[in-house]
């Protein structure tokens, strides 16, 4: 995984690459502190490039709930930027996107958008028994 850099706003960002596994999680949040840590000035919030991260299950999900989680104990809070496809999907199927902050960049064919949900009319309700028609 790359080092933490900051960003032309003088945020922090933490860049995650390759896949993430179930005993990440501890060594994530201490680098999402240090990256605060080293941030000039009070950095309520850090950046958190996914780009790079390979895997989108609930593994992944688990890490960066944590990390948010973490960053929030510590009066901060971390934005996700630039998530493949399918960790886009896999935040918005779980309901993460917008606790975790997530922002698609451009050209990464990921748009967080919601659809209001359609559903059929209910069917009519039988009302009259048809005298020749034998109970089933």
């Amino acid at each position: 995984m790359a080092a933490s850099s900051l960003s032309p706003e003088s945020s922090p960002v933490v860049v995650l690459a390759g896949p993430i596994r179930s005993g990440d999680a501890p060594r994530l949040c201490e680098r999402l502190h240090a990256a605060r840590a080293g941030a000039p000035g009070d950095a309520p919030t850090v950046v958190c490039d996914v780009s790079g991260v390979t895997t989108a299950d609930l593994t992944t999900l688990d890490a960066l709930a944590r990390m948010q989680l973490d960053a929030r104990r510590a009066g901060s809070r971390m934005l996700l930027r630039d998530p493949p496809a399918g960790l886009a999907v896999l935040l918005e199927l779980a309901g993460m996107a917008e606790v975790l902050g997530a922002q698609a960049g451009e050209g990464s064919g990921v748009e967080m958008v919601r659809d209001a949900e359609q559903r059929e009319p209910a069917l009519r309700v039988q009302e009259a028994v048809v005298p020749r028609d034998p109970p089933r």
